[in-house]
């Protein structure tokens, strides 16, 4: 028996290394170009009113310089148009510096002065997507901070009425939130763009501030869409590179008839067409030449700031590609069959520089679900050697703008990864597969699916559980090893207690039943009236909240339980092994500093030792931080087990 769970678990940990691998590692490298500074970056801080600053003590404003112009601005008589950069979680408000950079070498090689001053905020880099209690008081701050910058331009005779919000990461979250404050006025801001902002959910949902700020961001921006309709916001992910924040969580859960809310991947960004990771968003060469240029086309001759015209933006953000020269084709292919296109010879068909090929009846790329991957080859033979021209391969997503676009020179074996970041709401619309390819050349598409990379969907999507499910595995493994004590007044070993913790129909069963109920507003007032938790999760929403099945989307994770739950007692298994491994070495190198013997009592503390150190550790709690008392805990009872493993050791020799 003991021999079998140790296959079955080191299987399960096998798929489980494959499906990090796969998640941490499978996908295209790093194409972005490194943001450098051409002089030495500068911070001009900003001077707050008194109370402002008592309020805030850890908080600042910041204004990026460099060289000439940051001197030139040291009396922060400014005449550009504002913008405003929010780091995120942990984030520093010195990465500013590359948007504020490519801004002011943009300036420079412009004639009429237009400019922009780029301003940052510095949140003490707070980890506020761990713990939600500092996500209003960065808002409030960053209120205050608007309204500061506003005041540097009242020595023009047209100052701005607006600055424009730039928010990496949970910094996008709180430039959204500046609108549920009651006393903000609401033309402060008509821009803001988000990088890599999970402004549908948290990544993790730890607390029930993080919940409640959520929550209440989201009915602000539903429920009042009409009024918050004049606010451009433009939510940019990272694609298959951010495994932090998955493109996914990007959308904006707004009507879809708001045409002034946008989403989309680095991949579909004209001129970009990069994936990038959740830090390199901030400076991707390529994505902050596109946001640059974005503010500049968008700025106003007569005012000399960022016009507030919606459909202007609109405008200057609408997606535009031109191939010439190339043949276009579009094929969805059904893996394991072989499918065959005849078109006209090269001779007759000279009056043309395009063709169209479309295949109906084939729909594996087409029913793509948000767990399914799939590995496309591409592989091209020129008879021609001269004036070769490139081949663009494209998977186009007609729900979400999550389109990938790859670029080979012919002939070639491409190698296109087919995922998707959200699923289709309808069994109407399909994934495409377009090959812009070059004339004189024959193709060759093959595509398979892909289990790692399937793993790698489920981790991606439900990744957060599989933690939750190796806590579970260990509570049920100590209450059974309780129950052994109580029965038989002897301990089990941990890895046979550990193994019988994979108990899905104690677990899965009861929380299934339990989330059918608290559907029905019925149940959920019994709940509320009872004073129980609410649960910890907010509703889904398109496009990433339906799938194209009956199944609905909030029930796939019940469904995919069994393999994560198996997956969580896989790591509690092997974790659990590693530590019984590690406490018997850490006795052994204790051995020689406890000859020749080891008393009975050894490791076992009197009461007052047990009451001074608990008083011990809460002052240390009190006075650094929690954790580091939990850490001193730990290692306090780590010696103590490691002394009766060896006392253990020594009975038995």
């Amino acid at each position: 028996m003991k021999v079998a769970a140790v296959a079955f678990y080191a299987f399960a940990l096998g798929l489980l290394g494959v499906g990090v691998l796969e998640l941490l590692t499978g996908f295209e490298e790093n194409r972005c170009s490194m943001t450098y500074m051409f002089e030495y970056p500068e911070y001009r801080r900003v001077a707050l009113p008194r109370r402002l600053a008592r309020l805030y003590p850890a908080y600042g404003l910041y204004l990026y310089g460099e060289g000439l112009y940051a001197q030139e601005t040291r009396a922060l008589k400014l005449t550009g148009a504002p913008v405003l950069f929010l780091p995120g979680n942990a984030g520093s408000y010195k990465q500013a510096r590359s948007l504020g950079s490519v801004a002011l070498r943009k300036a420079e090689s412009r004639e009429g002065g237009l400019h922009f001053n780029v301003f940052t905020v510095d949140f003490n880099e707070e980890l506020v997507a761990l713990y939600g209690g500092s996500l209003l008081r960065q808002t409030h701050f960053l209120h205050e901070s608007i309204k500061a910058i506003l005041r540097l331009y009242k020595h023009l005779k047209t100052p701005p009425q607006s600055v424009v919000l730039v928010g990496h990461s949970m910094g996008g979250v709180v430039a959204r939130a500046l609108f549920t404050l009651p006393r903000f006025n609401t033309s402060l801001v008509n821009l803001i763009i988000t990088q890599a902002s999970p402004h549908l959910a948290p990544v993790l949902a730890l607390d029930p501030y993080l919940l409640d700020f959520y929550s209440t961001v989201r009915q602000k921006w539903v429920n009042q869409a009409n009024k918050l309709r004049n606010i451009t916001v433009l939510s940019v992910g990272g694609g298959y590179r951010d495994y932090q924040v998955r493109s996914g969580l990007i959308a904006l859960p707004c009507p879809s008839a708001d045409h002034n809310k946008l989403s989309l991947v680095a991949t579909a960004v004209p001129r970009t067409w990069v994936s990038t990771d959740h830090l390199s968003i901030v400076w991707c060469k390529e994505l902050v030449l596109a946001t640059v240029r974005a503010f500049f086309d968008l700025i106003d001759p007569e005012t000399r700031q960022v016009s507030s015209n919606q459909q202007t933006f609109c405008d200057k953000c609408h997606m535009k590609q031109y191939i010439s020269k190339l043949s276009y084709v579009v094929l969805c292919l059904q893996e394991g069959q072989a499918k065959y296109f005849l078109f006209a010879l090269s001779s007759r068909r000279k009056a043309y520089s395009h063709f169209y090929c479309r295949s109906d009846n084939l729909v594996s790329l087409a029913s793509l679900w948000v767990y399914q991957a799939f590995r496309i080859t591409v592989g091209s033979q020129c008879k021609v050697h001269k004036d070769r021209l490139p081949s663009v391969y494209r998977i186009s997503v007609p729900w979400f703008r999550e389109d990938s676009l790859t670029t080979v020179s012919v002939p070639s074996v491409t190698e296109i990864s087919g995922m998707l970041h959200t699923s289709r709401p309808d069994n109407n619309s399909g994934v495409l597969l377009q090959l812009h390819t070059a004339p004189n050349c024959q193709y060759k598409v093959s595509i398979r699916i892909s289990f790692p990379r399937m793993l790698g969907q489920i981790l991606r999507f439900c990744g957060p559980i599989v933690p939750v499910y190796t806590a579970v595995t260990l509570l049920l493994a100590w209450g059974g090893q309780l129950s052994s004590i109580l029965k038989s007044r002897r301990a089990v070993d941990m890895s046979q207690v550990v193994s019988k913790g994979l108990q899905p129909h104690k677990v899965n069963l009861p929380v299934y039943i339990l989330h059918i109920l608290l559907s029905y507003s019925g149940f959920q007032e019994v709940w509320s009236i009872l004073c129980l938790p609410p649960m910890d999760n907010l509703p889904s929403t398109l496009p990433d909240g339906t799938f194209h099945s009956v199944v609905p989307a909030k029930e796939w994770p019940h469904l995919l339980s069994p393999l994560l739950y198996i997956l969580g007692a896989a790591v509690a298994y092997w974790g659990s092994t590693l530590l019984c491994f590690i406490i018997r070495l850490f006795s052994l190198i204790l051995a020689p500093l406890h000859r020749p013997f080891v008393f009975r009592d050894c490791g076992t503390l009197r009461l007052q030792t047990q009451v001074f150190l608990t008083l011990c550790l809460t002052v240390m709690s009190a006075v650094s931080c929690a954790a580091l008392s939990l850490l001193a805990a730990f290692l306090l009872h780590l010696y103590r087990v490691s002394l009766k493993v060896l006392l253990v050791n020594q009975l038995q020799q």
